[in-house]
């Protein structure tokens, strides 16, 4: 079996259920079992009829003595079925499936699990999991039976199904790590883990093969990580930059900022100075909070390009922030002399007569030209994939690279993501920045919320308030949900204000009209989904209103609030709950007490995992199928076996072909 085969050339049966597959990450054979179950039912309790207690969860194995359909009114059906073992007899109850006549016959040795019912005195399973039996063997009953990650039309018992067949007929998986190097690291080999992980016989051996697979997965991403920063390293530039020869410059540049510079800003300048000295170009990280002051931290970056004779460039993701940092970059570098230009999908700019041009990510794609291009500033970092970096790249001759981003991200997992790039942190907020008071409302004071927004408003300030996403991406069914709420706001709450609306499905025209209009004070009220963008400064903007807050992470949660405060007045972030479960209570009250985004992000990590921190629209942060984020331990152990390997990463010629594999599949999937 060639586990290379997509899938859509197997069968037809499999091409029939290609692009659902697709969702789930399945394009080949190989992908199957890949695909981690991410819990088990526990059907390894084996038990004769006469024996079966109710609220039991257990197997039965016993031969079909009757089968039926019974037909109920409004067209509903029953299908009722009774086994037998040497020890007495069993009913079967299942609704509206009356296709399992022709699936299960009478005579069939057969096996099924579930949850044992007391109807009056009668014992029976309702809906209960079945198999014929062959070979004496079951793979859906009878055991710790592995529950997968389903898309519609897919259910766990036919990818189960097809888990076991693969397995069955395959030939070994190549293991890329040595014996001694398994034995070191106290691991099971790759196909006993692979085995286990689907079908273990205990909990033990599940846990040994998720061990396995996660550590697996972030020694990949480490040492994916190792291998880009050495191939980074090896490309040299011409000359380091000067720096001393211009500290005049570089003092006149601060001096001339219309605020102070916060302590980790200062540092992040030096961080800059130091990486423009060395002959390899600079492959730094800025992580920093909403308004710590990443944009200025790209300035100064491109002010230094200017001073030494090359043209900088400055992505975005979205046209609305690629405005925004026109408007405040040029109000601080044109007074210097240089010239800022503007190059959106609805602007353009002639190629060559500018110092620094700022874009979109579609920048990376344009026909612009650069005479000499040699810096590259990112925004955002997590929405830029390697072959958009590739690319930018090859419009100069290897220019130095700053990417931003304001995703609050722990220490650790950025260590983890990001170990190609060098890091800084912005850790504190501009000098006289107020912060924003955080309550967690409850609902019986929603309408004296509303009253005292309505007052708020009435005195010149202005509101967001956003709706959650209801399905994983922008979709109709989200949009609906905010024109509703819209509707209702405007005819019930605040008929007397002026609302407005903004979602996903706008075109970017619009997203910017709705936007200059909220500027532009002619919105009071900007009902939106999660779409407003990072970073967007409405300094007349003051309350940030966040429905249904228990559905977003912590740091998501912490990024909107960081929409409001842009100016001297105080800001307010209400949450809003339904919710009464006192974790989820206690995880949305440590807003009103932590306003580090690093924090809050490590917290989440602590209390619900790495899956749901980020939310849905936070593309860059990989999804780790078997491995945690907030398994420390392991992070450090995979991070320091990777760097033993890297250091004589020849010896391992099988890992390393793993790894450039790895790498093309971050530039395309399938």
């Amino acid at each position: 079996m060639d586990l290379q085969t997509p899938v859509s050339q197997v069968s037809k049966s499999y091409k029939m259920f290609a692009r659902r597959l697709e969702k789930l990450g399945i394009y080949k054979l190989e992908d199957f079992i890949f695909h981690i179950p991410f819990r088990y039912e526990d059907y390894s309790l084996i038990s004769k009829i006469n024996l079966v207690q109710p609220g039991e969860i257990i197997t039965i194995k016993g031969k079909v003595e009757d089968f039926t359909n019974v037909y109920t009114r409004r067209f509903k059906t029953l299908q009722k079925a009774k086994i037998s073992d040497d020890t007495g007899t069993i009913e079967l109850m299942w609704f509206n499936q009356p296709y399992l006549k022709n699936v299960i016959k009478v005579g069939d040795l057969i096996s099924v699990s579930g949850k044992i019912e007391q109807d009056k005195n009668i014992l029976k399973i309702i809906s209960p999991n079945y198999e014929i039996i062959f070979n004496n063997q079951t793979i859906h009953t009878g055991r710790l039976v592995p529950i997968y990650p389903e898309t519609r039309g897919i259910s766990s018992k036919w990818i189960r199904r097809q888990v076991f067949k693969i397995l069955e007929e395959k030939s070994k998986t190549e293991d890329f790590f040595p014996d001694d190097f398994i034995k070191v690291n106290n691991l099971i080999g790759l196909n006993d883990a692979l085995n286990k992980i689907h079908f273990p016989n205990n909990p033990e051996d599940a846990r040994k093969a998720r061990e396995r697979l996660a550590f697996d997965e972030l020694f990949d991403i480490q040492l994916s990580s190792l291998i880009r920063k050495k191939s980074w390293e090896k490309e040299k530039i011409k000359k380091p930059w000067q720096t001393k020869k211009f500290d005049k410059e570089i003092e006149n540049f601060i001096n001339k900022l219309p605020f102070e510079l916060t302590p980790s800003q200062k540092s992040a300048f030096n961080d800059i100075l130091k990486d423009l000295s060395f002959q390899k170009a600079m492959n730094r990280l800025l992580e920093g909070d909403v308004g710590s002051g990443k944009t200025i931290v790209g300035g100064f970056a491109a002010y230094l390009a200017f001073l030494n004779g090359f043209q900088s460039t400055f992505m975005a993701p979205t046209e609305i922030l690629a405005n925004q940092h026109f408007s405040t970059l040029t109000s601080i570098l044109s007074p210097l002399g240089m010239k800022i230009e503007i190059a959106t999908g609805s602007k353009n700019t002639s190629k060559n007569e500018f110092d620094l041009l700022i874009g979109t990510h579609a920048l990376a794609y344009k026909k612009v030209e650069f005479s000499k291009l040699g810096l590259v500033i990112i925004d955002e970092q997590q929405r830029f994939g390697v072959e958009q970096r590739g690319t930018i790249k090859q419009k100069g001759e290897n220019p130095h690279l700053l990417t931003m981003t304001a995703t609050p991200i722990p220490r650790t997992v950025a260590l983890t993501m990001y170990g190609d790039l060098d890091l800084s942190i912005l850790t504190d907020m501009p000098k006289g920045r107020k912060a924003i008071k955080t309550w967690l409302v409850p609902p019986a004071k929603r309408n004296g919320a509303y009253e005292w927004i309505e007052k708020q408003v009435k005195d010149g300030d202005q509101v967001f308030i956003v709706c959650p996403f209801i399905e994983e991406s922008e979709s109709m069914v989200t949009v609906k949900a905010a024109t509703k709420e819209f509707e209702r706001l405007k005819k019930e709450i605040f008929p007397k204000l002026k609302l407005g609306l903004m979602h996903g499905k706008l075109k970017a025209q619009e997203k910017e009209k709705i936007l200059k209009d909220f500027k532009d004070k002619k919105i009071d009220i900007l009902i939106s989904t999660p779409v407003v963008e990072v970073g967007i400064d409405v300094e007349n903007a003051t309350i940030m209103l966040i429905e249904e807050a228990e559905r977003f992470g912590l740091a998501q949660l912490h990024q909107l609030r960081g929409r409001v405060g842009r100016g001297n007045k105080q800001s307010y972030c209400l949450l809003f709950t339904q919710s009464k479960n006192p974790q989820t209570l206690e995880r949305l009250k440590s807003l009103e007490t932590i306003y580090s985004g690093a924090l809050l992000a490590e917290l989440d990590l602590k209390l619900r995992g790495p899956g749901q921190i980020y939310g849905t629209n936070q593309h860059g942060v990989p999804q780790l199928k078997v491995a945690s984020f907030s398994d420390f331990d392991l992070i450090e152990k995979t991070k320091n076996q990777a760097e033993k390997v890297m250091s004589k990463i020849d010896k391992y010629p099988k890992l390393l072909e793993k790894i450039k594999i790895i790498n093309l599949k971050q530039i395309s999937p399938d």
